[in-house]
Order: C-alpha cells, then sequence, then structure tokens
C-alpha cells in the first residue's frame, strides 16, 4: 500500500505539503504526475505547481533524475527500509480541476498533487489529511480501519476530488444509497443562504438523481455513495464528473435569475448522470486512462452530447419544471448551434477528436472554424430520440440497452457499437447517424421538430450587420469577434481592434455602434491598431438573424401533441 499524507495546515501560504510513503520493489522506479485528469480534456502539466521533491530511505537522499517535464527516476535499495517522497503543491488556482487553498477552504484535484509510482498504478493506496483546527474533509473514498480513506488503486485515488473547511454537509439518500451535498461559497453561511434562499433544494436534487435512475433503467445509483460539493461563487458555470462525486461551480448572480434555479438543476442532472455515461459506460479509448498523453476520443459527443441533451429533460420528468420553460431552453440552445458558423467547418466527430486542442483552447476567432461537441451532440441528440420514437423507440432504451451490454460489465464502447446499438432500434440511423457525424450539412432539424408541432422561428435584428462584436472597458471598444467573411473583417478589422469612430463620429458607448450602422453604403471606419490609426471602409450588410425561439406550430395534430409530451417527459412510446 502507498500511503499519501496530505498537509493543509498552512492555507494562507497556499502551500500543500505532501508525503508518500511507499515500500521500495526495484532498484529503479518512476514517479509521474499526471498532466490532465479524466472530464477535462486538456493537457494541464500540473508539474507547474510542484516544486521542492526530494526522496528519502533509511535518512538518506535518493538520487532523482528528470526523464521528462513531469516524471523522474528514483534509484533506492529493494532490501532497505521504506521510502519517503516529499515535496510541496501550491494550490492558488480555484477551478473544478486544480487545487485551491485559502483560510477558508481547500480544495484538491488529486491528479493534480499525488505522484503515481511505478509499478504501484493497481495497488491500494491510502489518503490522509492534516487540517487546520475546526476543518472536516469532504472526500468520496472509503473509511480507511486505521484513519483516513482507502483507493482500491492510483485511479480511484486520482478519481477523488477532496474539499475541506468548516462546512456543514446535507445527508439525503437515493433508493437507498446515502449522498452528502456540500456547499462552499467563498464567504461564511453561503450554504446557509443557499438554503434559505431554496429549501426545497435537497429534495429536488433527490428527485433529479432518482430520475437519472429511471432514464438508465436501474433501481439505484451506480455509486455506493455520493458526495456533491458545490462551489458557490459570485460568477461561474461548470462541473467535474467522477466516479462517486462530482464538484459544481455556479454564480449567485445566476441563481437571482427567473431560471437560475432551474439551470443549477440541470446542472446537477448532467454532473449525477455522467456516473453511468462517460465513468462507468466508458469510451473503448480511455479504457485504461493515460495519464500522460492525449487520447482521441471520437465519440465525447455521445458522453456529452447525449448528457447535455437529456440534462433539460430530467427536471422536467422529475417535476421541478414544465415544458415552457423546458421549449425555452431548447429553443436557445438550438439558436446557438444555428449562429455557429464553425458547424459549417468542423464536423461532430472532428469536434470530438480535437477537443484537447481546440475546444478546451477556444479563441475570439474559434466559432468561425468549431462547433463543441457539447453543442452539435445535444443537437444531434435530439434528432436521434426523435427518429428513433418514428420508429417507435426512445433515447432512454439506447442508453439502457449499452448499460446492460456495456456500462453494467466495464466494457469500452467504440463508435461501431454506438452505431449498432441506435441502428438496433431505428435500422434509417445506421446510414444517417454516420452523416451527422462525419459531414458538416445540417441534420433535417426542421422535420425533426415538426414531428412534435414545434418549429423554429427567426427574429431578424434591428441594426444592419457589420460582423463584429464589441467590448467597452473603461469608455473605449474593442474588437471582441470579427466574423469570418462578414463586412468587418473585409474592411481589415481584426479582434482586439480599438473602434474610435464610424463617418466622423466619435464612439465611446456600446450603444452608439448599432445605431450608427448603415447597410448599402460605405462607411469610414477609424481603428486604432498597436497605437497607429487606420481608415478602413466598411459595408454593412442588410440586418441578419439575431436569434431563433422554439415555438408552436399552429394547427398541431392530436398525434403531434401526445408524441411532443411523450418526449418531454422520457417516455416510451406506446407499443404497436
Amino acid at each position: 500500500m502507498v500511503e499519501v499524507h496530505l498537509d493543509c495546515r498552512d492555507p494562507q501560504r497556499h502551500l500543500l505539503g505532501v508525503r508518500l510513503t511507499l515500500t521500495p520493489r526495484f532498484p529503479q522506479q518512476r514517479l509521474q504526475l499526471p498532466a490532465w485528469t479524466p472530464g477535462s480534456y486538456l493537457i494541464r502539466d500540473y508539474v507547474r505547481q510542484l516544486e521542492g521533491l526530494e526522496a528519502l530511505q533509511d535518512g538518506q537522499r535518493l538520487p532523482l533524475r528528470r526523464l521528462t517535464p513531469s516524471s523522474w527516476q528514483m534509484h533506492s535499495n529493494p532490501q532497505g527500509g521504506p521510502i519517503t517522497v516529499r515535496y510541496r503543491v501550491m494550490a492558488t488556482e480555484l477551478s473544478v480541476r486544480t487545487c485551491h487553498m485559502d483560510h477558508q477552504h481547500a480544495f484538491l484535484a488529486l491528479a493534480a498533487v499525488v505522484l503515481e509510482v511505478e509499478g504501484e498504478r493497481w495497488s491500494p493506496h491510502r489518503l490522509q489529511l492534516q487540517l487546520p483546527q475546526g476543518w472536516k474533509a469532504f472526500v468520496p473514498l472509503p473509511a480507511h480501519p486505521e484513519g483516513g480513506w482507502r483507493a482500491a488503486d492510483f485511479d480511484q485515488l486520482v478519481d477523488t476530488p477532496v474539499e475541506a473547511g468548516p462546512h456543514r454537509e446535507q445527508l439525503f439518500s437515493v433508493a437507498g444509497i446515502p449522498h452528502r451535498w456540500v456547499t462552499w461559497g467563498g464567504a461564511p453561511g453561503a450554504d446557509a443562504w443557499l438554503l434559505e434562499r431554496f429549501p426545497q433544494l435537497i429534495r429536488d436534487v433527490e428527485q433529479v438523481c432518482l430520475q437519472c435512475c429511471r432514464l438508465m433503467g436501474v433501481e439505484r445509483p451506480a455509486s455506493d455513495g455520493y458526495l456533491f460539493v458545490l462551489h458557490l461563487l459570485d460568477e461561474g458555470y461548470g462541473g467535474l464528473e467522477h466516479n462517486d462525486s462530482t464538484v459544481l461551480v455556479y454564480g449567485r448572480q445566476r441563481l437571482e435569475q427567473p431560471q437560475g434555479y432551474r439551470r443549477l438543476l440541470q446542472l446537477v442532472a448532467h454532473e449525477y448522470l455522467h456516473q453511468w455515461n462517460v465513468r462507468r459506460l466508458r469510451p473503448a479509448q480511455l479504457s485504461p486512462i493515460d495519464y500522460q498523453q492525449p487520447s482521441v476520443v471520437p465519440t465525447l459527443w455521445f458522453a456529452e452530447g447525449i448528457t447535455s441533451y437529456v440534462d433539460q429533460l430530467l427536471p422536467l420528468a422529475a417535476g421541478l419544471s414544465d415544458a415552457e420553460a423546458l421549449l425555452q431552453d431548447l429553443g436557445d440552445d438550438l439558436s446557438r448551434y444555428r449562429l455557429t458558423p464553425g458547424r459549417q467547418v468542423q464536423s461532430l466527430r472532428s469536434s470530438s477528436e480535437e477537443a484537447w486542442v481546440k475546444l478546451y483552447r477556444a479563441d475570439a476567432y474559434a466559432a468561425d472554424s468549431q462547433v463543441s461537441y457539447y453543442l452539435k451532440g445535444a443537437v444531434v441528440a435530439l434528432c436521434l430520440d426523435l427518429q428513433l420514437r418514428r420508429d417507435g423507440a426512445c433515447l432512454p432504451q439506447v442508453l439502457q440497452a449499452l448499460w446492460r451490454s456495456h456500462g453494467r460489465w466495464g466494457r469500452g464502447y467504440s463508435e461501431t457499437d454506438l452505431l449498432t446499438a441506435f441502428s438496433a432500434h431505428s435500422p434509417a440511423l445506421a446510414d444517417l447517424l454516420p452523416l451527422w457525424l462525419e459531414g458538416l450539412d445540417d441534420p433535417d432539424l426542421d422535420s425533426y421538430l415538426c414531428d412534435v408541432g414545434l418549429r423554429l422561428e427567426a427574429e431578424m435584428a434591428t441594426a444592419a450587420f457589420a460582423g463584429l462584436t464589441l467590448t467597452g472597458p473603461e469608455g473605449s471598444l474593442v474588437a471582441q469577434r470579427v466574423w469570418r467573411c462578414g463586412p468587418a473583417e473585409t474592411a481589415g478589422v481584426m479582434v482586439g481592434d480599438e473602434i474610435l469612430a464610424l463617418d466622423g463620429q466619435r464612439l465611446r458607448q456600446l450603444a452608439q455602434w448599432p445605431q450608427a450602422l448603415r447597410s448599402g453604403v460605405p462607411q469610414e471606419l477609424l481603428i486604432s491598431r498597436r497605437s497607429q490609426l487606420q481608415t478602413l471602409v466598411l459595408h454593412c450588410e442588410p440586418p441578419a438573424v439575431e436569434r431563433y425561439r422554439l415555438v408552436s406550430m399552429d394547427g398541431v395534430t392530436a398525434q403531434q401533441a401526445a408524441t411532443r409530451e411523450r418526449w418531454l417527459h422520457l417516455a416510451p412510446e406506446p407499443l404497436c
């Protein structure tokens, strides 16, 4: 067993003390720190935060030779005593995939903390923590009989997020399985504020979790015990899934909005469902995980797109939302998709395969060259669900079949496995799904929406189209996004240019920009680029579509209405 000891007793310095204790197996052993954490497909080079590495045996320092930026060769005496490896980790980055410590709490993503010892990946690891007085640790691992927590192997250890602080936890159960909810809000009383503002939260979370079980066709969660950690910050949105836990980030300002609580429940549904889809029902390329190198995963559209699609439906199916709100949320996503020009450049499969170098590294020009596998994956999931319903099936039935054939047994699936599962319920998908994955043309979304009596209604902008989005820091206007082949790009505008004047009119406020635009006539645009003034000629186009709304069609038939009701509530189609 590898002993892992973490010292959090000096959080103001943001330095985490790490000590590993192990019995040497070989004269030489490799030590290496993971470069990324599963669920977040980006090489993060966690070694940037590691310092002061040393190894000792029998009171003597052992030679360490660096092999790569994040790995070392350790020379030891296999007949000698235990080896102690010591180092520190700087914990200053607050996100669900990094480490952060201050006087209020500690959050540790253990992939960024614990060195993998060669030959010990599949050995048990014992985790122990030293905490400031009055703090408590919240760890989704079984207790070790001698104190601390026990991980079956290195994989389970680094899949374990650690939250610590003077927090309170809310206990509840889902189908008899114990669950915990812990909130940290960056200030005392954040957890109390949340429960005072939403006293029904824990009850609603339980209902969402139960609905996830029903979706997967199981009686109980996949985990034997589950931990929710919520970081309730001023701003933020996101989460990271683990086998037996999830860490959520949500903004207080979002919660104050009318749709804020509903979106929080959708985030809960998304991450909770991942204990099946992607954690246990896992792409073959992630079985086992390579913590050092990117693994090209062409099926991330299924892992994230399917989950993003059903996370909106689950609160409604649980009775915690209504159809009108669901159609608004779904319409927002479909509008965002239709207004993403990158969908005509990057295929859905390519979006999945290029996650490591594109989605998580998007820049100001990304919308013109790529599409998110979350977003387009959810659109394809919608089309899959409605195509399945044309043949008397539905998406939950495919998910349940895949769980029985692959997820329950830990068999990694391939794209061929997915294609076989979908086409078994709807033969037309044998031809349609490859086209949706490989091609650049949109699925016939309008036809599928018609099946449930819905249509997308375009709303036109009131101002002429310049192909330019501006920000207004400190009274100046700066180009934030420039549309590919749009009027601004044709004129020569680049992201980062400061917009000074249009047709001789000085521009200082964002509201001035749309009012000054004219279509069909050339306009003189004065910009500053790298402190050099330039005059460009802008030819705006007529107003473009600003957004789409999902609305009910006129004259909805009884069949369309019935199919819509079953679809919105994740209910199967009636047997013929």
